[in-house]
């Protein structure tokens, strides 16, 4: 919880009175690897805080083959920003890659906040900024790099994140294949 809270204190300014009305509204949640947090077609109903775990952001192309665009690791938000907050349903699954735990706000409960809590809308839209150029940055580089140095700037965006999960995971990433990837490594170590 504390993770969750100082997050949003490097965002805004909050007083211990607020901090307390938002920690009675977060809810703890697992999601066992394989499991949604967030699905394609549905209106996301709730915001994550990942506290240990890690998600992936994927949607899948018309040969029904995955494909990740990004990963939401700890101490960070797990959301589909844009269907949140225009409650339209999301283009992509929000998916544990490792068994996780979150720290989650109903919609209903964050609306509250949103409503009590001034500056709480702000806090949210400078996470979202920052959230959002880190996206665009990651995206740019994944149509201007060669593989390698999509991989090496994968290693360097997530750290330790190569050890945690699986190889065909980080490919999908990469837009290439398992055994490319390889090679890849191999030729990095």
């Amino acid at each position: 919880m504390e993770e969750f809270i100082n997050h949003l204190l490097r965002f805004g300014q909050l007083n211990l009175q607020q901090i307390d009305f938002i920690k009675s509204k977060v809810q703890f949640i697992d999601i066992k690897k394989g499991s949604y947090f967030s699905e394609a077609g549905k209106i996301p109903k709730q915001v994550g805080f990942v506290v240990s775990g890690v998600l992936r952001v994927c949607c899948y192309n018309n040969k029904h083959e995955d494909i990740t665009r990004l990963f939401i690791i700890e101490n960070q938000f797990a959301l589909d920003f844009n269907s949140f907050y225009s409650e339209t349903p999301s283009a992509v699954y929000l998916e544990a890659v490792t068994d996780c735990k979150l720290l989650a706000l109903t919609k209903s409960s964050f609306s509250e906040l949103s409503d009590s809590i001034i500056g709480f809308s702000d806090i949210f839209f400078r996470i979202t900024s920052v959230s959002l150029t880190h996206k665009l940055k990651a995206s740019t580089n994944m149509l201007i790099q060669d593989a390698k140095n999509r991989y090496e700037d994968f290693l360097t965006l997530y750290p330790g994140l190569a050890n945690r999960i699986p190889l065909s995971t980080i490919a999908s990433y990469l837009g290439i294949t398992q055994s490319s990837l390889s090679r890849i490594r191999k030729n990095i170590s």
